[in-house]
């Protein structure tokens, strides 16, 4: 019998990450729920299974707003055996007033971007090297973000959904620069980008049991099925990036519906400033110093 693959899901106990997750053990995948509160992923588990006969799920304690939780988590994915894709979906949406993560971070830049940059770094020898891929959560929002030439990591003066935008920017050119990397180490692993439009809580199946990721304006929910979708059909493009046999390295993956917002998965544009590379290369190097974990891509090969 063959051995199912495995997806770990970072932020798997709610939101985009929840359907993913489910969708994912409705597929005969092995899904490593990894979350950072053992309550709501316990919780996550118990809706999973009230739709997914059978589904094959595990835990991993993951809070990427903090290092060295990430690095704990790591260590511990030694012992989950081979996995197969990284969906790396969990992450902090317009916080209004600045916050910090346990190393300083702003939190969203710091959890969105550093704290996926340093969970792959670490988790990327536990990849099946011959099928691997890691998964970025995008998002239009980088079409209204630009990052600081001389300090990418620079916040400046805070506002929270344009820092949101620049962690997305982040994740997204880090994402495209680690498929070139990849390919350049001679690596079979694929590094995909993938976002889910304009997608909703309320706008999705009712799961009593999963928390709702955030408060949605009456406006929103109103232009359900025209401008925006459920967080189930968003997750469909995160989904099919980490299981479509279509997938190639380096593509954006998202609903194909006008604007992005809303639709099946389809192969989409980014903006130019998401594949500069030269910008791509800064961050990359003030990723590394600044969360003290360097790539060792040419051990992939």
């Amino acid at each position: 019998m063959t051995e199912p693959r495995t997806v770990v899901v970072t932020g798997a106990s709610a939101g985009l990450g929840y359907h993913a997750a489910e969708q994912l053990a409705a597929r005969g995948y092995r899904v490593v729920l990894g979350t950072r509160n053992a309550e709501r992923g316990a919780a996550a588990e118990r809706s999973i299974r009230k739709h997914v006969d059978g589904a094959d799920l595990a835990h991993l304690h993951l809070d990427l707003a903090d290092l060295e939780s990430v690095r704990s988590a790591a260590r511990a994915l030694a012992g989950f055996g081979p996995v197969h894709a990284l969906l790396n979906n969990a992450g902090v949406v317009g916080s209004a007033a600045r916050q910090d993560t346990a190393q300083g971070f702003e939190l969203q830049v710091g959890t969105n971007h550093l704290g996926h940059f340093a969970w792959t770094a670490l988790a990327l020898p536990a990849l099946d090297q011959e099928v691997g891929r890691v998964v970025h959560l995008g998002s239009i929002a980088h079409r209204f973000a630009t990052l600081d030439r001389s300090d990418p990591l620079a916040v400046g003066r805070y506002e929270g959904h344009r820092q949101y935008a620049r962690s997305k920017l982040a994740v997204m050119l880090f994402g495209f620069e680690l498929a070139q990397r990849l390919g350049d180490a001679g690596s079979r692993v694929r590094s995909i980008v993938a976002h889910p439009g304009l997608a909703l809580d309320a706008a999705a199946p009712p799961r009593p049991d999963i928390a709702p990721t955030r408060s949605e304006p009456a406006w929103m929910r109103a232009g359900a099925g025209w401008v925006a979708q459920g967080k189930d059909a968003g997750a469909w493009p995160l989904v099919h990036a980490v299981a479509g046999d279509d997938v190639r390295s380096g593509e954006y993956w998202g609903p194909g519906g006008p604007f992005q917002f809303v639709g099946p998965a389809a192969l989409v544009p980014a903006r130019p400033r998401a594949h500069d590379r030269n910008a791509a290369a800064r961050l990359w190097t003030a990723s590394e110093r600044a969360t003290g974990i360097a790539f060792a891509l040419d051990a992939l090969g």
